[in-house]
């Protein structure tokens, strides 16, 4: 039987400042094995968060020459511990731009990587408008890899919306999902804590969802609430948004396996699932 195993969450107010960003990551990684987390979740864009793209384009490296996961990787070995961050834009070989998640072993090596499939290009009620295909290229590959928590699926915030996305996942066997994100205000109140639970109680599987939270430095403002979800939908852990006085910090969550095993037994969506025809 797997015993149960810890996790911490970093919830983030991520800067223009790539360096002040990852000396913010490093401490955590330092935190969170000091309180005896087996893994480290980060958010979405845990690097660089800047709406003004032809500033925050001269931050924006190849994984060789990123300073935010040079100093993550090191951390990671010096601590002994595995992070997942949330993702980085990161310049691929083409020239282009990824939104990429990464998973550092305890050793300080990536593990995996996963390219943000879906890209949030919308106009919201309050004005907003976001074109994230302007300047990222959407990945097309699923992604899973073994970790101290158990099979881990990785997904990025939008991606939360597609659920043929967390099907696969729960297909490969997932025991935990990561959705790491940067939510708007608006569609955060409408949609965040529904889509989580959601797609926890689609896959059977935890849900651990890291968040950028509060007023950032280019001007926006991000929804908060770091969640995790377990397989049956509940809500373990909320770290709460600006709405409710949350704040950027680090939280700790236990996640027992043997919860993913009860409830695929209660209620066995996966086993039961068919093809549906188009």
């Amino acid at each position: 039987m797997k015993q149960v195993t810890r996790a911490a969450l970093l919830q983030m107010t991520t800067g223009i400042d790539p360096q002040a960003n990852a000396a913010t990551i490093a401490d955590a990684v330092a935190e969170a094995r000091a309180g005896g987390a087996a893994m480290l979740f980060t958010p979405e864009m845990s690097g660089l968060l800047d709406r003004k793209r032809e500033r925050g384009k001269l931050s924006i490296r190849s994984e060789a020459d990123d300073v935010v996961l040079a100093a993550v990787r090191a951390a990671a070995q010096r601590e002994g511990m595995w992070v997942h961050i949330g993702s980085l834009a990161i310049e691929r070989e083409d020239g282009k731009w990824a939104n990429r998640a990464f998973v550092i072993d305890d050793k300080g090596d990536v593990r995996a990587r996963y390219d943000k499939m879906h890209m949030f290009d919308v106009d919201l009620a309050t004005g907003e408008s976001w074109r994230e295909s302007n300047a990222y290229t959407a990945g097309d590959e699923v992604v899973t890899v073994e970790t101290p928590l158990g099979r881990l699926g990785l997904a990025i915030c939008y991606d939360v919306r597609f659920p043929a996305l967390f099907e696969a996942l729960g297909r490969a066997g997932c025991d935990v999902i990561a959705v790491p994100a940067a939510f708007t205000v608006p569609t955060g109140k409408a949609h965040w804590h529904l889509l989580q639970r959601a797609r926890a109680v689609e896959a059977s599987a935890f849900v651990l969802s890291a968040a950028q939270v509060g007023v950032h430095e280019d001007g926006r403002e991000t929804y908060g609430h770091s969640l995790v979800v377990d397989p049956w939908g509940e809500v373990l852990l909320d770290m709460g948004g600006a709405d409710d006085g949350g704040s950027a910090g680090l939280a700790f969550v236990d996640l027992d396996p043997e919860r993913i095993t009860a409830v695929r037994a209660q209620l066995p969506s996966l086993a039961n699932r068919r093809a549906i025809p188009a």
